[in-house]
């Protein structure tokens, strides 16, 4: 029956259209974003997966960074470390040359002085972006992953220790209180220190140290310690705590203990004196001219050097002006090698390892881009042939819903005479 109220050809052939149009603009949108996922409406789970997978790009590419600036601070720590070895390496040939009857031994001892400055400005110019791990310090921590599980999401670093390759020894503050179990106090003309003590541990062995009256260190040595029930005789400055001592009675028993040591080995009391105050022992010095120093700290564990010192120390004392100063020397620096070239594999070791971190996170990243490619761009072959596709509908569409419409037109015939 034909109706001239509703055409119902033309209405099917109107709502094909609109859906051939509708699925043009989709195409044309993917074709034109390169997106076929470019927000949650076109497939909320793809597109919430690949938003969190372009976050963690985004944090790898601050890791990667991060390891590039670990890598170079390892690599100059490292450069640094084989300079050095050479200049030991320069160092002992100088030594092995000064064993040699007829050489100059002063002469020789010059030479070895500009290396060993030529060491210290290797050491301080390490450094890069104000890291330098040939001194002392902390380990420095290199972000190096980004790690998620289900549980959440965690950070990884790459561990690097310091190799302090630096030739002094290195005193801590030379001024105010110290309480019990600090390194050093360091004295020197007229100076006195206040060391606060700690409550005592029954059986433990507290002691005084001190190291170097005159600069020559010939009036001193670093005296040795055992901890124990007793303090043995040969040990005087070291006192084992009872069960019912105080902080006083430490204080006043180790003030006794050197004063006892002074009388036995002869000493001035005046030049370094230790005496008990209440909880507190006082450290004296008034030595009697410019170039002596005095390095004093309790401890309560055995100790030879309780002072910071650099892995070449040694070397700053060097002398090869006297047959046993050469002699000496050469141990010295063999040592000093040795640890330069293990500071040396450690950094390089370090760096290898950055290096390959490096190399992963940029593997894992071009991953993680392929991956959030093929869940969310478009195919353009496919999109290229789904347009042809798609406008050939609609121009077919367009002329079906021509023909529809011209249908009426036909009623028109059945009144004509």
């Amino acid at each position: 029956m034909s109706s001239i109220n509703f055409n119902h050809s033309a209405l099917v052939a109107l709502d094909t259209l609109k859906g051939i149009n509708n699925d043009l603009g989709t195409i044309q949108s993917q074709i034109s974003t390169g997106k076929s996922v470019g927000s949650a409406k076109d497939n909320a789970a793809i597109w919430a997966i690949s938003k969190v997978m372009e976050s963690d790009v985004g944090g790898f590419a601050k890791i990667s960074e991060s390891l590039n600036l670990g890598s170079s601070s390892v690599a100059v720590a490292r450069a640094g470390a084989e300079q050095i070895e050479g200049l030991l390496q320069d160092m002992k040939g100088l030594i092995i040359s000064s064993q040699e009857e007829g050489q100059d031994q002063e002469k020789i001892q010059t030479d070895i002085d500009r290396l060993k400055e030529q060491i210290s400005s290797v050491t301080n110019a390490a450094q890069f972006n104000g890291v330098n791990l040939l001194k002392d310090g902390a380990e420095m921590n290199v972000l190096s992953s980004l790690d998620r599980s289900s549980t959440g999401v965690g950070t990884s670093n790459i561990m690097i220790n310091r190799q302090d390759l630096s030739t002094a020894t290195q005193y801590v503050d030379t001024s105010g209180d110290f309480a019990f179990g600090d390194t050093v106090l360091y004295l020197d003309a007229t100076q006195s220190r206040t060391l606060t003590l700690d409550d005592p541990v029954a059986g433990v062995a507290y002691s005084i140290g001190f190291h170097g009256l005159d600069a020559d260190d010939s009036s001193f040595t670093q005296a040795t310690y055992q901890s124990g029930n007793t303090a043995a005789a040969s040990e005087p400055l070291a006192y084992v705590a009872k069960s019912t001592d105080t902080k006083a009675d430490v204080a006043t028993a180790l003030a006794a203990a050197y004063a006892q040591y002074a009388v036995d080995n002869g000493l001035d009391t005046n030049v370094l004196n230790f005496t008990a105050s209440g909880d507190d022992i006082i450290a004296t010095s008034t030595v009697t001219d410019g170039t002596d120093t005095i390095d004093v700290h309790i401890d309560t564990i055995v100790s030879d050097n309780n002072v910071a010192r650099g892995v070449l120390a040694d070397v700053d004392a060097i002398d090869v002006t006297s047959v046993a100063g050469a002699t000496a020397a050469l141990d010295t620096i063999e040592t000093a090698i040795q640890s330069t070239v293990d500071a040396a594999a450690a950094f390089g070791s370090a760096e290898k390892r950055i290096d390959n971190q490096i190399e992963f996170v940029g593997k894992l990243m071009d991953s993680m881009k392929a991956g959030i490619s093929a869940l969310t761009d478009t195919n353009m072959e496919e999109a290229s042939a789904r347009l042809q596709s798609l406008q050939v509908q609609q121009q077919l569409g367009v002329q079906a819903l021509s023909i529809a419409n011209g249908s009426s037109q036909s009623i028109l015939s059945l009144f004509r005479g």
